[in-house]
């Protein structure tokens, strides 16, 4: 860090991280090794090494980096209203498959690796407080409780990511339907001047 304040150094390792995830989603996870990455990211392994203790150390710290990043992305999509709620629920799937598609590959490919398997255990304990934290954002937003928003996000997003990896079109359109219904259902018993 001698040539670094320490705003820099973190919005390079940042840089890195972000380099090496698009690098294992282009490539793939197993065979991409740290020369390629280092290479990817314009310097050599021996950088990568500044930033992180090994190959473990930089799949675990960006994964994490890199997915908190994609949750963002899509929360800041969120509706504004009920109104917009049912733009949100039609085209997050497809976009978020488009931009995000290879990414969700990689992140199961690393959490669901027994290597990185707690860190995954430990990023989703995470997905679950932030989504809680989102559907308490959403609440005042669309007079639905936060505590039946949280389920219903977590649909949502297991029908995007399903869809990014496969694109099943019949599981998303099946999730998608219950889930409007769901909300329907919601907003005509929470807040019926909302429709």
């Amino acid at each position: 860090m001698a040539n670094y304040t320490k705003e820099q150094w973190t919005e390079k390792k940042e840089n890195i991280m972000e380099g090496c995830f698009d690098c294992f989603a282009e490539k793939g996870l197993h065979g991409t090794g740290i020369r390629a990455l280092g290479e990817h990211c314009g310097g050599s392994s021996n950088m990568l090494y500044t930033y992180f203790e090994n190959l473990d150390d930089l799949i675990i710290q960006s994964t994490e980096y890199c997915m908190s990043k994609v949750e963002d992305d899509f929360m800041a999509k969120a509706p504004t209203d009920v109104d917009d709620l049912w733009r949100f629920i039609d085209e997050i799937p497809y976009w978020t498959a488009e931009k995000h598609g290879k990414k969700y590959r990689v992140m199961y490919q690393v959490y669901t690796h027994p290597k990185y398997r707690e860190y995954g255990r430990k990023f989703f304990k995470g997905v679950d407080e932030r989504y809680t934290e989102y559907a308490k954002t959403l609440e005042s937003k669309l007079g639905i409780p936060y505590e039946k928003l949280t389920p219903l996000i977590f649909i949502l997003v297991r029908a995007c990511v399903h869809y990014a990896l496969f694109e099943d079109e019949f599981y998303l359109k099946s999730q998608i339907d219950v889930l409007k219904e769901t909300l329907e259902l919601f907003i005509m018993k929470y807040n019926p001047k909302g429709r």
